[in-house]
């Protein structure tokens, strides 16, 4: 599964100017899942099933594309092959099993998220393997450059507060529960939206580490997805919880 270089620009592009669209439209339209789910977004299935079928295609994607490519292990690409096969690995067939309650999302947001993933997943696959900078022809020497070494540090500490915020939520309620608590252990104490800042870090420091136009515009997707959502779950526990929410920020530390 190849991608030339005319046809990669152009999904870029196309992809970056739909992300813009899509910052915007989500601070007046909430997607349909969580605890936005709604009866107008249609059929809803298991929200352990929706996830695993969401996540796992740019999982089976990437490994696809680094298979068709000899299965390489050459430095710096395997390195972050590896980085993001972790992370859907652990989204894909951990975070789905660990979730409690019988849920439930929409097959619209599930199919949005599959299209999403399987293009983010060509885009980043090629960026790697068929079209990779030329910085990756230094091999091992790419990463003992400083940004190298800090993109690797700030992904694991962005994957660390997704991880530990997602146990947080996961650990609000007793079985049988059904009631809405705020959040504030962890990164929690600074905003109402850590494991959503857990992943914005995450994937930064996956774009430092690989300086591609691929990664960076996966952080601009995450940020047009994330940060709208935050914002909207802010103003949810506003309205909720009340001065509880005291000084803490949507998504960014002392910042949004």
């Amino acid at each position: 599964m190849r991608i030339n270089a005319d046809t990669y620009c152009l999904i870029m592009w196309a992809m970056a100017v739909i992300a813009v669209i899509v910052f915007i439209a989500l601070y007046f339209v909430k997607a349909g899942y969580g605890i936005f789910r709604t009866k107008q977004w249609g059929i809803s299935i298991d929200n352990k099933v929706a996830w695993i079928m969401m996540e796992a295609p740019v999982f089976i994607v990437m490994l696809y594309i680094w298979m068709s490519n000899g299965a390489t292990t050459a430095l710096p690409a395997f390195i972050a092959f590896l980085l993001f096969q972790l992370h859907y690995f652990q989204r894909s067939f951990v975070f789905p099993l660990l979730m409690k309650g019988k849920s439930q999302m929409p097959i619209a947001i599930m199919l949005m998220g599959i299209t999403f993933n399987v293009i983010n997943g060509l885009l980043i696959g090629t960026s790697l393997f068929t079209l990779p900078p030329s910085a990756f022809n230094e091999g091992s020497v790419y990463l003992t450059h400083p940004t190298s070494i800090a993109g690797i540090a700030i992904f694991f500490i962005g994957m660390g507060i997704n991880i530990h915020s997602d146990h947080v939520i996961r650990h609000l309620r007793q079985p049988g529960d059904t009631r809405h608590y705020l959040p504030s252990k962890g990164m929690y104490r600074y905003v109402t939206s850590a494991n959503y800042f857990g992943e914005l870090v995450e994937w930064t420091g996956f774009a430092l580490f690989c300086s591609t136009p691929a990664a960076w515009l996966f952080v601009i997707w995450t940020a047009a997805n994330l940060i709208p959502r935050a914002a909207a779950i802010h103003k949810r526990y506003r309205k909720e919880f009340g001065d509880a929410v005291g000084h803490r920020k949507r998504v960014i530390p002392f910042v949004y």
